[in-house]
């Protein structure tokens, strides 16, 4: 398996790696006889081992803090950036978005898996303006590229209506999986973006042509002729993250700035991704959103017929070296990703007792449905600073969370 390139950039803190060297050798003398005690290192200190690390791609399904893949990462002290390498907040992380998080120890009390992050990194993978879309199909056109919206695709409440408040010429920001063996989009979270010097797309390369300098993703013609540093991994089939101009020329996209589009993976203890298998050789080697995992030494749960290019799966592991070396790969159904539907932990901030809904975490919760589940509490205790934490499922137009089960006490 090739590794990620941008994984030695990117390396743990040097004092993690030097302690993790001492340790090591301190243990290889101690077993080889070499005056070490076997309680600690030979130089007579404390014994103390590296920190956990863990590793997680995928897209966020709640907050309390920031839930990847079903693990709460605490966000209080992490460092948060968007994909080119702005700094942003916790604020700017919403449901719906693909992140990558790396972070401390995960540990399990039976009821939820937690760590601390450390750096929280998110992107879309489309920024530009509607070409068209389809009622029917619920597709949109954008950049050339088709974007499914389905019933676990997250849309921002200022699209009054959901899908049917997004026109044709709307500029969006689509945060979304790619299936690399159809080239479509499916949409995790939709929302307006800001008025913007230019669009961005990222994806798959196709029809590279080095004389010309063009290539395609999806049935977009980008040109790179302009671009001053062009990534080495440029190259039919890799996975790029590009920058382009607003206005088209000659038929083609003017890209201003290429980037690699994989996740940056650090080595970590404990690594979750989820995501498409964007690259398959067989199904002990492929990549997850352009993440190499070797599987060789994996169990399947599901089985290995559906370990295909383009299959969503979850993969659980270790990482190395940019590599995932998995332990375990399930592959999951678009009904299953909906049942699972989302997570919200934190206080009210504000209710509507008469419409039956409330704002948690800044997203619209509605719990009028007979069926929700009340745990420690009823309905008649819902108050704004009530600690809660919510389970339930995205309302039909995309833009509010109905409740199935609602718990007192976080």
């Amino acid at each position: 398996m090739n590794s990620n390139p941008e994984a030695t950039s990117l390396s743990r803190p040097q004092w993690r790696v030097l302690l993790a060297q001492a340790t090591t050798t301190a243990l290889l003398l101690a077993g080889c006889g070499g005056g070490g005690d076997a309680s600690g290192p030979s130089t007579g200190g404390t014994g103390t081992t590296p920190a956990a690390s863990s590793f997680a791609a995928g897209t966020i399904t709640g907050f309390g803090s920031v839930i990847v893949n079903g693990v709460r990462f605490d966000d209080s002290r992490a460092t948060v950036t968007d994909d080119d390498g702005n700094a942003a907040s916790s604020a700017s992380l919403k449901l719906g978005m693909s992140a990558e998080v790396h972070g401390g120890k995960i540990t399990d009390d039976g009821v939820s898996q937690k760590a601390e992050a450390d750096a929280i990194r998110f992107g879309a993978a489309l920024i530009g303006p509607v070409a068209s879309s389809n009622a029917g199909a619920k597709s949109l056109v954008v950049l050339g590229q088709t974007v499914l919206v389905l019933d676990t695709t997250v849309i921002d409440t200022r699209f009054a209506g959901g899908f049917a408040g997004i026109v044709a010429g709307a500029l969006l920001e689509i945060h979304a999986t790619l299936d690399a063996q159809t080239g479509v989009y499916t949409a995790t979270r939709i929302e307006p973006a800001a008025a913007t010097a230019g669009y961005k797309i990222r994806g798959v390369v196709s029809n590279l042509d080095t004389t010309a300098k063009t290539f395609r993703i999806g049935t977009a013609l980008i040109s790179y002729a302009g671009v001053a540093t062009v990534p080495a991994s440029l190259a039919n089939g890799a996975l790029l993250k590009v920058r382009l101009q607003t206005t088209q020329v000659a038929g083609a996209w003017v890209a201003t700035r290429l980037g690699d589009a994989r996740p940056r993976v650090e080595d970590a203890d404990e690594a979750h991704l989820k995501g498409t298998i964007t690259a398959f050789t067989s199904s002990a080697a492929f990549s997850v959103n352009g993440i190499p995992v070797d599987a060789s030494h994996a169990t399947f749960p599901n089985g290995t017929t559906a370990i295909v290019l383009g299959a969503n799966v979850e993969v659980k592991g270790t990482s190395s070296n940019g590599t995932i070396v998995a332990t375990r790969v399930s592959t999951e159904t678009h009904e299953e990703a909906h049942a699972e539907g989302f997570e919200l932990h934190g206080a009210i901030t504000a209710i509507d007792s008469t419409a039956k809904t409330f704002v948690l975490r800044g997203i619209t919760v509605n719990y009028a449905a007979q069926t929700v589940e009340f745990r420690r509490g009823t309905a008649a205790t819902l108050a704004v600073g009530v600690q809660l934490e919510v389970r339930g499922l995205l309302s039909a137009d995309g833009t509010t969370l109905a409740a199935t089960r609602i718990s007192f006490g976080d």
